[in-house]
Order: C-alpha cells, then structure tokens, then sequence
C-alpha cells in the first residue's frame, strides 16, 4: 500500500508539473462618453433598448453606486488612467475648457493643467511592463501633440485618439469645426480614422478593436475601447432613428438620435464581446464597462437623479459599471458600495495577479474584495474637486465628499453647504446641512483637510467680476 500510495504522489506531481500553465488574464476596458446612470436596459430604462450591455451585466457584477471621478470628461479620464484623484493631478477641468468670464464669475478659476503629465505613470504603462500588448482607440482627451498621445502614455498603438472631446462628425470623413468659447475662433477637426463614405465612427472603432483581438500573440493583452459617442453632436443612422421618432414622446427618455447612438454602442460593446467568445478568450478577460461623467441634459434625462453632466449633483458624477471577472465575479451580483473611477488601476493589477504600486494609484483601492465577495473596501468616504464654472444646468464650482449614504457638497463661490441623505432622498431635494449640523460640520472639516491632502487648487477672488 505505501508502494501505491508514492508511486500514486510521484504521479500527481508529474501531472502537476506538466498541466499548462492558466493563461494570464487580458483586459478590455470600454468607456463611454457621456452616457447617463438610467441610460441602460440593466439600470431601468425602457427607452434604450441594450441587450448586449445587458448580458454582460448578467455575466459580471452591476455596480449601483459607481462614479466618475468628475462631473465632465478629461478629469476622469486622467483619473482612470492613473489611479489619482484629479485635485491631486491638477487636471481639475476638460481641456481645453474655455467657459469662464471675467466680468460675471465672482471668483478666479483653480489653476489646471493642459495634459496628463508624462512624469504619470499609467495603467497602460503597467501592463506593457507586465508583458502586455497595448491598444487604444477612440476618445482620448489628455494632451495635444506632440508629447501627450495614448503611445506616450503606453500604448502599443493609437486608433483615433486625438486632443479633442468630440469628432467632427460620427459620418466619414468625420470632420467638421468647433467654436473655442473664449474666442469665438473656429477649430477644425480633422478625420481622426480613416475609412470610407458610409462609415460610422462607433461601428469603425469595433471593426479596429475586434482586429485587435484577433490577431493574438503569445502576448496577453490590453484593449481601451474609449467610444466618442455618445457625446455631441448627437449623429446617428437614419433608420435607427426613424424607429425612435416613432415612440410618443411621452413615452422617451431622451433625444431619438440619443437613443439610435445608445444602441449603436451596445451593438459595439456586443461585437467585441462576440470576438471575446470566437477566439475563446472569454473565460480569460475582464471586462470593465463605464461612463466618464453623467448625462448631457439636452440628450437624456437622469431621473430620478438630480442634474446632469457638469453637475456635482448625482446626475452629473454617478455612472453604470459593470465589471465582468470570469469565476471571480459571481455573474449577476449586484454592489452598493460606493466606487470611483481611481479604483481601476489597482483593481486591474490585482485582478491579472501583479503586485500593487500605491506610491503610483495612490486615491484608488482595489474593488477584487467587492467582486469575489470577501471582503469590504478600507476607505470611508470618496471626494471631489471642482474649482471651476461650465455652462451646463446646476452646475456651480464645488467640493464634495460622499461618506457613507451621506453626501456633503460645497459651494466653492458662496460657502454654502448642502448635505444629503442618498439612502432615503437618492433626488437631492431636501437639503439636512442645518438639522444635521453636527455631520455637517465633521464631514465639512474631513472634506478640507482632504483638499490639503492632495495639494488641491483652491478658488480666489476676482477682482474684475461686475
């Protein structure tokens, strides 16, 4: 019997030692731009139809209270990218941003800068250490030429990613102009792609990212899929349309060529999912699904949230997350917990079984205890910084600091304090900061003393204001 019993051991090893190796784990990560917390199947719209996006929430975890890292888009692209809070990159504003005037705004803006820096080291660059081949497509919106592109930034190749916020147009050739608000001079936007008459921008950026991932190497790989739509100007196919123009408008959520964009992103999001299955890398990829700020308020409406892209209500910084971990992430779960958009960075390391760098995604914390469901995040509150105007709907400049269910919000030109219970009033229409004064005051004097944490640039007095 001991004869059998080591001769059975030595072979157990033997197997052991020659089973394959588990393959390493790839990425796709695909932003969106502009789309609206409600603006999905999964989130309770009725009104965009996404039976792509939808599976993949069946598949994965849905996250309720996900952010993005700022209530309009450079901001919390520079947060994904590097792990940091945008107070703490000084990349506070979109670039090139232009919506300040000196003779109606009280105070001076924060100072910001007009790139992400290349001394930042990116999630991108990470994975390119890691061994990984890198692809970036689509909006990108951190930095003109000819230092701050994606391939400055690690990534192996750039499709379409240029210094603006919107193409030209969502129809080749793509082009088209743009007013620069501070001096009324036109902007020309070039064809950022290539492609031919007929061509759709969203349906062109998965043509190149289902390329990408088909033709493999022994590398694994990194995909960011950073969609422009569904940004303006609202463009979409005509026959999808005319189905939308159909619906009462009663019945609609928001714009029909709103709508016609939203299912032409879940049409992309399902033909990269579909390569995914075809080249038998499902099992093998996390999948991570987001928005970079709220929904545009002449696009889609954001009830029951309150506000709109631009805000620091919930409508302008609370967006879908889906996270899909293949026998990780139980499929179908759903997380309360409050996230943000820096949680990214370490939560892809962990992920792909690479050591954490906290010197580097210093503000974000790794959501693998939230998606295996064994454990719970260590922080206890998440922040903004905002000190700038914009021309969007209730949209002031403001500090804001989420504890909890409770959220504070501070007015950066009046002082004035709004405090919310989100766990009973997720509208913000009742305002507890003077019968709740003692929270108040606690998460008020947390909120600053976070601010010079970070070194975040403050607000001052305009001395040419009217």
């Amino acid at each position: 019997m001991k004869h059998f019993q080591s001769w059975l051991g030595t072979l157990l090893l033997v197997a052991a030692a020659s089973a394959p190796a588990s393959k390493p784990m790839n990425v796709v990560f695909i932003l969106i731009d502009d789309l609206g917390w409600r603006d999905l199947g999964c989130y309770g719209s009725t009104y965009y139809p996404t039976p792509n996006i939808d599976r993949l929430a069946s598949e994965g975890m849905k996250f309720t209270d996900a952010y993005a890292a700022c209530n309009v888009c450079s901001p919390t692209r520079a947060a994904i990218m590097t792990g940091k809070y945008p107070a703490r990159l000084l990349l506070t504003q979109w670039l090139p941003s232009g919506r300040w005037d000196r003779a109606k705004n009280r105070m001076k803006e924060g100072r910001y800068v007009s790139n992400l820096p290349l001394e930042e080291y990116t999630i991108a660059e990470a994975l390119r250490d890691h061994g990984y081949r890198t692809g970036f497509m689509g909006k990108w919106h951190l930095g003109p030429l000819p230092y701050y592109y994606p391939q400055h930034q690690g990534f192996d190749i750039n499709i379409a990613g240029e210094d603006y916020g919107a193409p030209g147009g969502y129809f080749h050739p793509f082009e088209g102009s743009w007013t620069i608000p501070t001096t009324g001079q036109k902007l020309f936007k070039p064809n950022p792609i290539g492609g031919k008459k007929g061509d759709y921008l969203p349906d062109l950026l998965s043509e190149h990212a289902v390329d990408f991932i088909g033709k493999g190497s022994k590398k694994p790989f990194f995909l960011f899929l950073s969609h422009y739509a569904v940004h303006t100007p609202l463009q979409a196919k005509p026959g999808m349309v005319k189905r939308y123009n159909a619906i009462p408008e009663a019945e609609r959520q928001g714009n029909p060529k709103y709508a016609a964009m939203v299912e032409s992103v879940d049409q992309s999001v399902g033909r990269v999912l579909k390569a995914l299955r075809a080249g038998g890398m499902d099992e093998n990829t996390l999948v991570i699904f987001t928005s970079d700020n709220g929904g545009f308020a002449k696009a889609t409406r954001n009830a029951p949230l309150r506000a709109n892209k631009g805000s620091s209500y919930e409508g302008g910084i609370r967006v879908p997350l889906i996270i899909k971990w293949p026998n990780r992430a139980k499929a179908g779960s759903i997380c309360h917990t409050p996230v943000i958009s820096t949680d990214f960075f370490p939560t892809i390391l962990e992920a792909i079984g690479k050591p954490q760098l906290p010197h580097r995604h210093m503000d974000g914390e790794s959501l693998v205890p939230l998606l295996t469901g064994k454990g719970n995040l260590q922080r206890d509150a998440v922040y903004w910084h905002y000190p700038h105007y914009n021309q969007h709907p209730q949209s002031f400049p403001a500090s804001v600091i989420r504890q909890g269910e409770w959220k504070l919000i501070e007015n950066l030109e009046t002082g004035e304090l709004e405090l919310y219970d989100l766990s009973t009033d997720i509208g913000e229409q009742n305002n507890l900061a003077t019968t709740q004064s003692a929270r108040t005051s606690e998460m008020h004097q947390q909120l600053r003393a976070w601010r010079k944490n970070v070194g975040a640039e403050p607000m001052l007095p305009n001395p040419e204001f009217q």
